[in-house]
């Protein structure tokens, strides 16, 4: 049970100390990707700071920048107004500086006791079991939460575990505590309690760096936000000067956030530099489209997971999906192709009562879906392109005994391989040995094999350069030209923008509202999965 102490919690003026933590000018690069640059951030003892930005813009990087995780390309970390060397976690809890996560990081097998105290003990050092638990106690005192410091972390609700986090982040005289995302997963109760929990923190001293998509939070715990965007710092300013209109504004670009973009047009976010597809969209409405939907949704719902979803996707139509991290888009889709079915609600698809209790019976139904790791889920790496792209229709290149027709199978892939602009040597290429764009399109094309109805992009270009990212698109509107109906999820606001002839935006596991693409802007789009505006009716709630 949680008892939290509400007086007294407002967080210590920082104006007359020195930063406990600052970034100088800090930059890195994997590869050709920028996803730090030039960032300078200060950190002050006693504030409540919140770090704001899409999916995407830097802010995972600069945590582990921060906790030693990753050593910057350029720039410096600076502790206590002199530059320092954060060589690993283990390092940056020397220093103070501890990070916590939306999903918590406890040995699920140790008790409370032990969880606060792994990294002593693991040190070396010895402790009674009672004097460990008397400790143990006095330190979840400290931040109001009365639990059995005996129990099993296991037996635990999440919001328990994260408060044994910042147990033991204190066992260990935390200066800074970041906590990225830290109530994604909790009630409105518990991520109350928790951010009540941050703010007494602060006031004692620590300096919490606050990371959040919910905005309403924000407002209600920071001191200062920070706005960062691709990589780069926007601005810092206290909360009572900052609206939301202004955060929302700067968390998307401005040289392609306050317009619609063009139809067909294609924004990499890495360059800061536009491609246009050979063919612009066709940007048909869901009237154009007709007919009766291939797919509608009514009230589905996964326990824990989403609740009232309800839309309809015709043939031709691109139904894009938006939503910011633990907007539970994902497990939408894996409901509908059946991996993780849902437990509430209906489905129909193509005019029939669809529940898909496995994967093999959406296929069959004529669902493909394209994963987003396609490294661990989507492809074989080691083997072959002519393997991996018939794959998913193996069936249809069986000789007699069951053995596989390899010179039958050899003309299909070969015939995918120039229809999808695959650049391999030949269809004997080990698939781990291409690019992100080709690897990608060989996933396109051994579900494209099928000849499905419905397909299903999980962040179809993640991870791609901008010319493999304009022939992606492309291959996606041809499939709906010719009939099929696609539904794309995708965290590139531009990307939903150029594709969308509607985008459905999701928050939290529900609705927040479904936006023509005539009548979308990324502002609008980030309004909805912020939560800075109401949600407006789903297809389910229009149609009741």
């Amino acid at each position: 049970m949680w008892r939290v102490f509400l007086s007294a919690m407002s967080p210590v003026s920082h104006t007359a100390s020195a930063p406990v933590l600052s970034l100088r000018g800090v930059s890195k690069h994997f590869g050709m990707t920028h996803a730090l640059s030039e960032m300078t951030l200060d950190i002050f003892p006693g504030e409540v700071h919140a770090v704001v930005g899409e999916n995407g813009a830097g802010k995972s990087t600069m945590i582990k920048i921060m906790t030693g995780i990753h050593a910057p390309s350029g720039g410096e970390v600076w502790i206590d107004g002199a530059a320092a060397v954060v060589n690993g976690p283990q390092e940056a809890r020397r220093l103070g500086i501890t990070a916590m996560y939306q999903e918590p990081m406890v040995f699920p097998d140790l008790d409370v006791a032990e969880n606060i105290f792994i990294s002593s003990t693991a040190e070396g050092w010895l402790h009674r079991p009672r004097d460990l638990h008397r400790r143990a106690e006095a330190l979840l005192a400290r931040i109001g939460m009365e639990v059995d410091v005996g129990e099993l972390a296991s037996q635990l609700t999440l919001a328990e575990q994260q408060a044994v986090e910042i147990a033991r982040a204190l066992s260990q005289n935390v200066r800074v505590l970041i906590m990225d995302e830290p109530t994604a997963a909790l009630s409105a109760h518990e991520a109350a309690l928790l951010r009540a929990v941050a703010r007494r923190l602060a006031s004692e001293g620590v300096a919490v760096i606050y990371i959040s998509h919910r905005l309403e939070e924000i407002f209600e715990i920071a001191t200062r936000v920070t706005v960062i965007r691709d990589g780069r710092h926007i601005s810092t300013r206290p909360i009572q000067e900052t609206a939301t209109e202004t955060m929302i504004a700067e968390m998307v670009n401005p040289l392609r956030g306050r317009h619609r973009l063009p139809q067909g047009q294609v924004f990499d976010s890495e360059r800061d530099t536009h491609a246009v597809s050979s063919q612009t969209h066709a940007g048909r409405s869901k009237e154009e489209a007709g007919g009766e939907p291939l797919l509608k949704i009514e009230n589905l719902g996964r326990e824990a997971r989403f609740r009232g979803v309800g839309f309809s996707l015709r043939r031709g139509e691109i139904l894009c999906m938006a939503g910011l991290i633990g907007a539970r888009r994902t497990d939408v889709a894996l409901a509908i192709f059946g991996i993780a079915p849902a437990d509430q609600g209906r489905i129909w698809f193509d005019g029939k009562r669809f529940a898909p209790r496995s994967a093999r019976a959406a296929m069959e139904a004529g669902i493909a879906y394209i994963t987003e790791d396609r490294r661990k889920l989507g492809l074989a790496l080691p083997r072959s392109l002519r393997e991996n792209i018939t794959l998913a229709t193996l069936d249809a290149f069986l000789a007699p005994f069951g053995m596989i027709d390899k010179a039958r199978e050899t003309e299909g892939a070969e015939r995918l391989r120039g229809e999808l602009n695959i650049r391999a040597p030949d269809v004997e290429t080990q698939v781990g040995m291409l690019s992100g764009g080709n690897q990608q399109k060989t996933l396109l094309a051994k579900w494209l094999d099928r000849k499905p109805k419905l397909l299903i992009f999980d962040e179809p270009t993640r991870g791609i350069d901008v010319g493999a990212k304009a022939e992606v698109h492309e291959l996606i509107r041809r499939f709906a030209a010719e009939g099929g109906a696609a539904l794309v999820i995708s965290s590139d606001l531009p990307e939903v923008l150029a594709m969308g002839d509607r985008i459905l935006v999701m928050r939290e596991g529900q609705v927040a509202g479904i936006v023509d693409r005539q009548e979308a802007t990324q502002e609008s789009i980030m309004t909805l999965a912020t939560g800075a505006a109401e949600p407006i009716a789903s297809d389910t709630e229009k149609a009741q």
